[in-house]
């Protein structure tokens, strides 16, 4: 679910009080946003886990990106500083990473779309301001997770992350802090071999959606200039990509404020015990509840979900299975 948490900064890892590798400066380009700005809230949905190699932050407030651009592998480091926004870049795809910074930081979003039916989403968004929708304008980098995350628990979707990243991965370019990588192009995910698909984690019918994607991943990233709606159409053709899965693709790549989560085994619960005192919500019933909110239902979830309201558990949490052990 894009967006629960906003990441918890992290200690980066100094050398003579510089991130490690080289300190050669990047291309800078600085912008002001139109309204207030959480960092965290904006990109923390792009973060998958805390041990995410493609993302880090650190304790000055940067959050630092690591990604494969149509112009070749690229970090970005994002720092706030009072009503600016600073953006660093280096690697081949700093220049599209910078022209990108507005969109991704919210640009394009708008939130006083949003009109609050409910006093819980009306408290929960003047406690939050800074809350903007993020737009990558790459599709594959966010449904490569998605599809590592169909139907297992969130730890073992993002050990898999983590594991496969850095290790078909490339190290991201820059003084990056610690060990940041930018994940694999298409054609080598093509080539991973099924045994360390199994070594991350992933059963067959994850991977083998990963690799009809990414066998089409020119067709996929084209789908970053639709709207969202149409993109979906386009994801969900290859087979193993459903709605679930193409709503938090487009979430992320297109910032879609209306993409709403639908199959997914917790949400349905969560919004219907913050909308309706009805814990035991179906989809149908989540969808009946976000209707006022036509046009931004994904803003109202993420709203519910960061407003802390949420049922309490009647059980352990689901064990991870543990196919890698297999």
């Amino acid at each position: 679910m894009a967006g629960r948490f906003a990441p918890r900064p992290q200690r980066a890892v100094v050398r003579d009080g510089m991130p490690r590798r080289g300190t050669a400066p990047g291309r800078v380009r600085v912008w002001v946003p139109d309204g207030p700005l959480d960092l965290g809230l904006v990109l923390g949905p792009l973060r998958r886990g805390p041990g995410d190699p493609t993302f880090r932050t650190t304790p000055d407030g940067s959050v630092w990106r690591a990604s494969r651009t149509p112009a070749g592998p690229g970090t970005l480091r994002v720092t706030a500083r009072g009503e600016e926004v600073r953006g660093e870049a280096w690697g081949p795809g700093a220049q599209w990473l910078l022209e990108q910074l507005p969109r991704m930081l919210g640009s394009d979003d708008d939130p006083a779309a949003f009109v609050p039916r409910h006093r819980l989403l009306a408290l929960t968004r003047h406690r939050r301001p800074g809350l903007r929708l993020t737009r990558t304008g790459l599709v594959l980098e966010s449904l490569i997770p998605s599809v590592l995350e169909q139907k297992v628990t969130t730890l073992e979707a993002y050990q898999a992350w983590r594991l496969l990243v850095r290790r078909f991965g490339e190290p991201a370019p820059g003084p990056v802090p610690g060990r940041m990588c930018v994940m694999p192009a298409a054609r080598t995910w093509a080539l991973i071999p099924s045994w360390e698909w199994h070594l991350a984690g992933v059963d067959d019918k994850r991977a083998s959606t990963v690799l009809r994607a990414v066998r089409v991943a020119a067709r996929l990233e084209e789908a970053a200039g639709m709207e969202p709606v149409a993109a979906q159409e386009r994801l969900e053709v290859v087979p193993g990509v459903g709605p679930w899965t193409s709503a938090e693709t487009v979430q992320r790549s297109h910032g879609a404020p209306d993409a709403v989560t639908v199959g997914d085994l917790h949400l349905p619960g969560i919004v219907g015990f913050a909308l309706g005192g009805d814990r035991d919500a179906d989809d149908a019933e989540m969808l009946r509840l976000l209707e006022p909110y036509a046009g931004q239902r994904h803003r109202a979830a993420r709203l519910v979900l960061l407003s802390g309201r949420v049922p309490g558990r009647r059980a352990p949490r689901m064990a991870p299975r543990g196919i890698e052990r297999l």
